[in-house]
Formats: structure tokens, C-alpha cells, sequence
């Protein structure tokens, strides 16, 4: 990312952040009572993800690396919901997400606190989203060049995949996309394989990748980033997604 644009992309991280904090803030406690309401415990949850592809001191013997870091999002499975699975991605139709949580995912206002992320520089307002550090491993050694999605960019609160696909990167019935998933998931085409987490993964990193090349020029990132800027809102009232 050259300079015009890393300037460029942090001003518009500022503004919005601080713009997205004052108009939602005043929401919070109207979120937080309906999650507390219907399932006791912590209204926030805290999450270590993994951020920008980043090159450690000595190369040679550690290789590449990531940026680490604690996202926060509105509370939406009930408390301990990992405690007897370990670490687990939610699944479409996922019994541990609740009633309030449906609708919060849904909409995507669980997301609403990451603004706290961006505007402390550890996200963008737009950017691929961060994985758990957990499962990244597993998932760049199933899909080549996974990793390469955050070189030299932020992950994001939305994202030109999260504008053009469902809530976990499945492809919307209909669109552009559904027509090529056949050749592009369960490649190997291992038997009971199908449906697997790492197909949507290839998916979403399509986009991801066309995003990066999008804003090599200040220009094409303009054009870019406003336009899924502007998409979002009708995603989020759309409800679009699980």
C-alpha cells in the first residue's frame, strides 16, 4: 500500500470510527439490555484475532507471521459457549447463538464495537476479516496463498466480501459467483468433503484479493472503498447472511 493511500485510508478510519462511535454509542445500553435479558452475563466479547501479515526480526528462521490482537463484538452465543467444543467456527443454524444474537449477526450491529478496534489502529473500517489465530494455520495450509489476504493491509469491520456474500462467505443464490463454486470448492474432490468451512474461506478470498489489488492507486481506492462503505447500510437492513 503506498502512501497517499495509507494516509488516505487512515483519515477515513478516523472520521468514521469517531463519526460511528457518537451516532451508536447512545445505543448500547438499549443492545446490551436485550442480550442481558434474555442470556446473563458478559454484554461484550473479546476475541484474539490475527491482523496484518507481518515480517518478523529474523526471516530466515521464523518465517512469517501475524499481528495479534483483541477484537471486541456485542456478546451473541450464550456465555462459555466453547467450553466443551474447544475452538469452533459458528456454523449456519448454530444452537448456541441466541435469540438476540441471531438478530445482532443478522444485521451485523454485534460488529458496532469494533469501531473501538478502528480507532485505535488495530482494524479498518474496510479490510478482510481477521481469523483466529487458532484456525489460520489450519486454513493456509487447506487453501494456497491464504495468508497473502493481509499482507500489507488491516482487517476490516466490512469488507468487498462481506458486501457480495452471506454472513459465512456462502455465495447468495442467483448471484455471479454461485455459478463458479462448483469448480472452486472441494477441489480435491474428497468424498463427504463438501460444505466444508475452508470452501467458503476460498470463496471470500477472491474478493479479498480483489480488494487488495483494488487499492494499489489512490483512485481505484477511493472508488473502492466508498463503494462497499456505502453497500454495508444496505447489507446490515437487508439483513443479510446466517
Amino acid at each position: 500500500m503506498n502512501a497517499p493511500v495509507r494516509i488516505a485510508k487512515r483519515t477515513i478510519d478516523l472520521i468514521a470510527s469517531v463519526i460511528g462511535l457518537a451516532i451508536t454509542v447512545p445505543f448500547y445500553p438499549i443492545i446490551a439490555a436485550a442480550i442481558y435479558l434474555e442470556s446473563p452475563g458478559e454484554i461484550f466479547f473479546r476475541q484474539r484475532r490475527a491482523g496484518q501479515l507481518v515480517e518478523n526480526e529474523d526471516t530466515a528462521t521464523r518465517g512469517l507471521g501475524f499481528s495479534e490482537f483483541n477484537m471486541f463484538k456485542f456478546r451473541t452465543m450464550r456465555p462459555n459457549a466453547e467450553a466443551h467444543t474447544g475452538v469452533v467456527v459458528a456454523a449456519e443454524g448454530d444452537a448456541r447463538v441466541t435469540r438476540v444474537g441471531r438478530f445482532l449477526r443478522r444485521t451485523r450491529l454485534d460488529e458496532v464495537p469494533q469501531l473501538w478496534n478502528v480507532l485505535r489502529g488495530e482494524m479498518s473500517l474496510v479490510g478482510p476479516r481477521p481469523e483466529r489465530p487458532e484456525l489460520l494455520h489450519d486454513l493456509a495450509l487447506a487453501i494456497p496463498f491464504f495468508e497473502e489476504r493481509m499482507r500489507g493491509v488491516k482487517p476490516g469491520i466490512t469488507g468487498m466480501a462481506q458486501v457480495s456474500l452471506g454472513y459465512t462467505g456462502r455465495p447468495p443464490v442467483g448471484s455471479d459467483i454461485e455459478k463458479y463454486t462448483r469448480g472452486l470448492t472441494n477441489p480435491f474432490k474428497i468424498e463427504g468433503a463438501e460444505g466444508a468451512l475452508a470452501d467458503d474461506m476460498r470463496i471470500k478470498l477472491l474478493y479479498d484479493c480483489a480488494y487488495s489489488a483494488a487499492i494499489e492507486t489512490l483512485p481505484s481506492f477511493l472508488r473502492t472503498e466508498f463503494a462497499i462503505i456505502l453497500k454495508t447500510p444496505i447489507v446490515m437492513l437487508r439483513g443479510l447472511g446466517r
